[in-house]
């Protein structure tokens, strides 16, 4: 990869994004030593300092590893796994694993919802939820959810710190998440939450965001969740029975009593409850006896 002069990114960013592209592909394996300064500032055409302001960088994030009187070595990758086709959140996904997650509430607080938030809820008067998601002090994910305020008053930080918010909103309310949409892109890290993250301003992240409903198909939770994309993998699982194709699917299904059967809208969310308990369960199973990711 070369580096463009007259683009607006710096090119010590640039010259980052190219090292840590070749540690991920293994161009570079973990352990190995990264090429000395001179070899960089060679191949690349740059000064010194650009060449130690992109280490610094790739230090800071946790890509490499650096050792005062020796060369930078390429870090061994440490990803944690996420099924992002479940409505369960990582905290229970990540307990069936073996893994213990811990929770930082950053922010809760009673607001008014921006637009797009008070469409997908039905409501502006919301509660703003945000937290950080870690695995033994590495931050994995920054997560900033909305809740309807009238179904969740009362929530606080306490009961949500290294906690499954879930499990709370069954607990605590009564309410069970079992359907919703999910989507993902790829989004650079901004400086506040690549702050918490412990990552650069710019870095890549994977940012999946959606909705979930309760078992009456009432929109309950709207959530954005940025991770750390050297950290965390998304897995999606295929099976030729149950494949489903939407290019644009119609919201307003959601409100219909029947579906194209006939089929009461009653039945019709029952099953899909227990079909999500029976996902809970083989999800569960699958993971009986693995070894936890370390």
């Amino acid at each position: 990869m070369s580096i463009d002069r007259s683009a607006s990114r710096p090119l010590h960013a640039q010259i980052a994004d190219t090292l840590r592209a070749e540690i991920r592909d293994h161009v570079i394996a973990p352990g190995d030593t990264l090429p000395s300064e001179q070899a960089l500032r060679e191949r690349f055409g740059i000064s010194r300092s650009v060449v130690r302001q992109a280490l610094a960088t790739l230090d800071q994030e946790g890509t490499v590893q650096r050792v005062p009187g020796r060369a930078p070595v390429a870090a061994a990758s440490v990803e944690h796994r996420r099924l992002v086709q479940r409505v369960t959140g990582l905290f229970d996904q990540f307990s069936r694993s073996g893994l213990r997650l811990s929770t930082r509430v950053v922010r809760l607080e009673d607001t008014s919802a921006p637009a797009r938030v008070a469409h997908q809820l039905g409501t502006r008067e919301v509660l703003r939820l945000e937290r950080v998601r870690s695995v033994e002090n590495e931050p994995l994910s920054y997560v900033r959810t909305w809740l309807p305020a009238d179904r969740t008053a009362g929530l606080t930080t306490g009961e949500l710190t290294d906690a499954s918010l879930h499990q709370v909103l069954v607990s605590r309310f009564g309410i069970r998440l079992v359907s919703g949409r999910r989507q993902i892109r790829a989004v650079p890290a901004d400086t506040a939450i690549a702050r918490e993250l412990d990552t650069a301003p710019s870095a890549p992240l994977l940012l999946l965001e959606g909705s979930s409903l309760d078992a009456h198909g009432t929109p309950v939770e709207w959530f954005e969740s940025w991770h750390r994309s050297d950290r965390v993998t998304f897995d999606v699982e295929a099976d030729e029975a149950t494949e489903q194709l939407r290019l644009q699917p119609d919201q307003s299904v959601l409100g219909e009593p029947r579906d194209g059967s006939g089929a009461p809208a009653d039945e019709l969310r029952h099953a899909r409850e227990l079909a999500e308990q029976l996902r809970d369960e083989l999800d569960r199973l699958t993971h009986r006896g693995e070894e936890p990711p370390r």
